[in-house]
């Protein structure tokens, strides 16, 4: 089968691959080593010119024979030297008691909330900058140190250098730390309130669904493949499809791949990932690297992995040893927002095309129907009993019933007929079942 003959049936969008770049990206901001490794990789460099800059001045000083001004310098350059001792020797501690309360924090937030919330910690830019300047102050007021000339009051005809930019520099520094440090415990607090928590998935699930390439409306795939490619590696989630390189590797070989596991498919050795149409496999090497797995999904190409956080959150508070069911409210608020977004999508199969126009890669990916089932499936079986949610719940679907095209009604008009049934087997007396499926954007207001 060749990339012109996988059949359109209907409109069609075409996609460029993303570019490469986006998923190394990604990936960086998923660790937490990168931004502090980076950092004191800059400051040793930002040192070494300082001291250079530093010699060539009080070399020119010199020079000039201007001693009662270089005088002046090595003056503040020791009354200096007594702030950059203390910052070094007590840096390290403030670093190790603010992230120990830090993570203390993040504990908390994911027993409360749902352990995916530490995700949202080790992602924060916030917490890798601060990071990152607390050790960067604290490795360039050792180096400093050692550029200090003699004793405490060095001869201005016999010194060659003195740190008077490193030193202004530290305290630049230590006056930045302070900043952050605000900063970081704000933003370490809002991490353990529930709202806040809910915005930042929903704004990155928004994000992941304005990258998401658009799709054929009920499209089946490729017929099956005449050969298939097994899973080598170790297993894992699939969090990262390297979209480009298939696309080449599909062009150069004249095939056309259609990947077999979506985004956030848990992956296992020996099981097949892609299915290979019009012609033989390409050779392993160049497949190598192309599907990224990991320990957890990722919000960078699986949008339904937003819904899915958003569901556990409203699980969690809908259990009976914690029912909060306004938390669970809070959680079809976002659910609703992102679906009244999706709902205007062309979700459905991907067709990847190369510079020619011609399709390289098909990728399946959570269609209108999934996602409505994985937003409401799970919450609609635990709120029969909590006529706040079921209200909330009720709005929403009345809601996405007004957005949503008669196609795509079906699966909103079979949620509402199931959570109606479900709260009339559950809730007994007339005038209860009344009030509970009566429709409310508050639950109860």
């Amino acid at each position: 089968m060749s990339g012109k003959n996988v059949p359109s049936g209907g409109s069609e969008r075409v996609h460029r691959p993303p570019p490469a770049l986006t998923s190394l990206r990604e990936r960086l901001r998923d660790t937490f080593w990168f931004a502090p490794t980076a950092g004191l990789v800059c400051v040793f460099v930002l040192w070494w010119v300082l001291s250079d800059l530093d010699t060539r001045i009080v070399a020119h000083l010199k020079a000039e024979g201007a001693y009662a001004e270089l005088d002046n310098l090595l003056s503040f350059a020791v009354d200096a030297r007594t702030i950059v001792t203390t910052v070094s020797a007590a840096m390290m501690t403030f670093i190790g008691v603010v992230f120990s309360i830090s993570l203390v924090a993040v504990q908390m937030a994911s027993g409360q909330l749902t352990p995916r919330v530490v995700r949202i910690f080790v992602r924060s830019r916030i917490s890798k900058l601060t990071l990152a300047v607390f050790l960067a102050t604290f490795a360039f007021s050792l180096l400093v140190l050692t550029s200090y000339e003699g004793g405490a009051e060095p001869d201005p005809r016999r010194v060659t250098s003195a740190p008077l930019l490193q030193s202004l520099l530290t305290l630049g520094l230590v006056g930045l730390s302070l900043l952050l440090f605000v900063a970081y415990v704000s933003s370490t607090l809002r991490l353990m309130q529930v709202g806040p928590v809910l915005d930042h998935i929903t704004r990155e699930t928004l994000h992941s669904l304005a990258r998401q390439p658009a799709g054929t409306a009920g499209e089946p795939p490729p017929g099956p493949g005449a050969v298939h490619v097994l899973r080598e590696g170790r297993a894992g989630v699939l969090r990262d499809v390297a979209v480009a390189r298939l696309v080449r590797a599909a062009r150069r070989h004249g095939v056309v791949l259609r990947l077999v596991p979506r985004v956030g498919d848990f992956v296992v050795p020996g099981t097949p990932v892609f299915a290979v149409h019009g012609g033989a496999a390409p050779p392993p090497r160049a497949l190598r690297h192309t599907l990224s797995v990991g320990v957890e999904r990722s919000l960078h190409q699986d949008p339904a992995f937003g819904l899915r956080q958003l569901a556990d959150i409203a699980l969690r508070a809908l259990s009976p040893s914690v029912h909060d069911p306004t938390t669970a409210v809070q959680c079809l608020d976002r659910i609703v927002q992102l679906l009244s977004v999706a709902v205007t999508l062309p979700l459905g199969t991907l067709h990847h095309r190369d510079p020619r126009g011609d399709v390289r890669l098909v990728q399946e990916v959570p269609g209108w129907t999934d996602l409505v089932d994985l937003a409401f499936e799970e919450i609609r079986w635990c709120a029969a009993g909590s006529p706040q949610v079921t209200r909330r719940l009720l709005a929403g679907l009345d809601d996405l019933l007004l957005l949503a095209a008669e196609e795509r009604r079906k699966p909103l008009l079979r949620h509402r007929a199931l959570l109606v049934e479900a709260v009339e087997r559950t809730v007994p007396g007339t005038a209860g079942r009344a009030f509970a499926l009566c429709p409310d954007r508050q639950g109860i207001a």
